[in-house]
Parts: C-alpha cells; sequence; structure tokens
C-alpha cells in the first residue's frame, strides 16, 4: 500500500464521504424525532396499522405492531431504508469508481507509470474504499444512537443495537466488494454508477417481494439482504456464525478475484 496515493485518494472521496453521512444521518435523526408521536397516540396508530394489509407491514420489515412501539424496533424497522439501502448505494458506487476511474479519466497511464506496482495501487484503493464505509458505518450509527438516547421511553439492548449496526456494516462492505469486482471485469472504460445503484435496488426489490409473498419466497436467497438478521427484539438476537461467514467469506471471494483480474487485465489509458 502507498501512503501518498492513500492520501491523496482520501482527500478526493471526502467531500463524498461528509455528504453521504450528513444526509443518512438527518433522516436516521429526523425519523427517530418522530417515534415520541407514535407513543402519544399509540391506541390510535395501533387501530389504523391494523387494517393495513400483514404484507405491506412486512414490506417494512414490521411482524408484530408490538414491536414497532418499541424504540429499538422503531429504529429497526426503518434502519434498513436509510443505514443498509443508501449505505449499500454508497459503498458500491465509492467501490466499483475507486479504481475504474483511472481509465474513464484517461489518468491510468501516468498513474502506472509511477513507481507503484499494481498490487500497490489496488490494495491502496481498496483500504480507503473500506475505511470510507466503516466511517460511514460509525457516525452514522452513532447518530443512530444518540437519536435512541434522546427519545426513549425505556430502556434497550445496546447489545442488540451494536450487532445490529455490525450487520449494516458487513451489508454494506458486500456490497463494496461487489462493486469491486463489477469494475474490474469491464473491457470499457465507462462508469457504472446507474448500474450499481440500480443493482441494490434490485435486489432489496427481490429481498422485500420474497417477504411480502410467500409463494415467491426462494428467490429473496438471491438478494444479500436476506442475510441480514434485523430481528433486534428477539431475546436471542446475536450475530449468527453462517451470517458472519455468508457475508465475510462472499466479500473476500469478490475481493480476491477483482485483484486476481486487476493483475491481469488490459488497462484503458
Amino acid at each position: 500500500m502507498n501512503r501518498n496515493l492513500f492520501h491523496m485518494e482520501f482527500r478526493k472521496n471526502l467531500p463524498a464521504l461528509i455528504s453521504w453521512t450528513v444526509i443518512i444521518s438527518v433522516l436516521v435523526a429526523a425519523t427517530m424525532a418522530v417515534f415520541p408521536l407514535f407513543l402519544e397516540n399509540e391506541s390510535k396508530i395501533t387501530g389504523m396499522m391494523s387494517i393495513v394489509p400483514k404484507e405491506l407491514l412486512q414490506f417494512k420489515g414490521v411482524s408484530n405492531l408490538n414491536d414497532y412501539m418499541s424504540v429499538l424496533g422503531f429504529y429497526a424497522a426503518n434502519n434498513i431504508i436509510y443505514m443498509m439501502v443508501l449505505g449499500s448505494i454508497y459503498s458500491i458506487v465509492l467501490a466499483s469508481g475507486i479504481v475504474l476511474k483511472e481509465e474513464y479519466n484517461k489518468t491510468a497511464e501516468y498513474l502506472l507509470t509511477r513507481p507503484l506496482t499494481r498490487g500497490d495501487i489496488f490494495l491502496t484503493k481498496l483500504s480507503v474504499a473500506s475505511l470510507n464505509v466503516f466511517l460511514l458505518n460509525m457516525v452514522t450509527s452513532l447518530a443512530g444512537l444518540v437519536s435512541l438516547e434522546l427519545v426513549k421511553s425505556e430502556p434497550f439492548s445496546m447489545k442488540s443495537f451494536l450487532v445490529l449496526s455490525f450487520y449494516t456494516l458487513l451489508l454494506n462492505l458486500l456490497f463494496g466488494a461487489i462493486g469491486l469486482f463489477l469494475s474490474v471485469i469491464l473491457r470499457r472504460s465507462k462508469p457504472i454508477t446507474t448500474q450499481c445503484i440500480g443493482l441494490v435496488l434490485v435486489l432489496y426489490f427481490i429481498f422485500t417481494i420474497a417477504k411480502i409473498s410467500g409463494s415467491v419466497s426462494a428467490i429473496g436467497y438471491l438478494s444479500p439482504f436476506r442475510y441480514v438478521n434485523s430481528d433486534a427484539l428477539r431475546p436471542a438476537y446475536t450475530l449468527e456464525f453462517w451470517r458472519l461467514l455468508y457475508f465475510i467469506g462472499i466479500s473476500v471471494l469478490l475481493t480476491i478475484a477483482a485483484f486476481r483480474i486487476y493483475w491481469r487485465k488490459d488497462i484503458y489509458t
């Protein structure tokens, strides 16, 4: 890994990191600020939600109305949109562009003529992308924790909160690995931002359709969102080994494959 390249890449990607972090943190805080109103009008809201089809509640990630009236349950139900979906979009867009941009910006030739190997370039850019995803998750999770503390009406499980946050980080890192892999298998030097955003949304759509309709539930296994356990109010809620193996295993395999392909591919200059 090259220190100078690391600092340069981190500075270039810092504005986007700050923007995404602020946006997600504000969305989380604004949503949690509504929670006290739910408690004040619990009976009315429960009556309204009782007439909502069960499938629509499942789309939101709510299986029990009482869970939605818990501060951690309310947070978990909204976390899947703000921190999982938006965080995954940020991760895949960042990772897909951090290597590929040298080709479509016509700077690959300059970079490769420096005293740097392809391994140095790849590992440095991978480190920057991983650090940015970690920082995004750390700050947004902190914003979520502060919001929970401010609006809670009763204690919540800190362990469950941390487990949910870690699952979110693993999901974002996996999408980062997918973006990195997609960027190195391309044979043309063009940005793939739109395709990456579309991929995240399609996989989330597959996940939600599988939850709503039992007849097609099997297709949910195609989506990484399926492997996140967001049932934070379950008494035995914890990190499960097979889920960790899925996220870490696939992320590592995609990253290794991306490195091997990048080492051998023809770079457009």
